[in-house]
């Protein structure tokens, strides 16, 4: 069972919290040598600490499972179980924010609610806040994530 973190309960504090959205995901699998590869592979080093709903479980397995990608199974699964390995469930609190995307909401209401960064490739489909980066944006932020390499 998922451990999860209601909505507005302090924890100790995880310097690096993030949310990521669907985009970096492919992004990444796409990618292997990008900023969302790199950040990616900081969560599976357990330096970043993924926060996620079954709702965002349920997209990266959905859109990850399209046929246009070619992802391969076993890629698809590696992602997931990492997400679910390094992170930590969070019951999102709703938002009166609008979306034109509205499958973008959950992304927004969990990251909120985790005071976590969420990053994104489509950062115009969200409200405009500090804490809703670009992958590249994010690893600039950080020094010690400029410099890391992927096998």
């Amino acid at each position: 069972m998922l451990k999860s973190i209601p909505a507005g309960k302090k924890q100790k504090k995880i310097m690096h919290k993030v949310v990521i959205d669907t985009n970096i995901a492919v992004s990444a699998l796409l990618s292997p040598s990008g900023h969302s590869a790199h950040i990616i592979d900081r969560i599976f080093q357990n330096d970043l600490t993924p926060y996620f709903s079954s709702a965002i479980l349920d997209e990266y397995t959905s859109i990850l499972a399209r046929s246009k990608f070619g992802f391969a199974t076993s890629d698809q699964l590696h992602f997931i179980e990492g997400i679910k390995k390094y992170g930590l469930a969070c019951i999102p609190t709703p938002s009166a924010v609008s979306f034109s995307d509205e499958s973008d909401r959950v992304f927004y209401e969990v990251a909120k609610a985790a005071d976590a960064y969420l990053i994104t490739g489509n950062i115009k489909h969200f409200p405009s806040e500090p804490w809703i980066v670009l992958p590249s944006k994010y690893v600039g932020l950080f020094p010690t994530l400029r410099n890391i390499s992927i096998p």
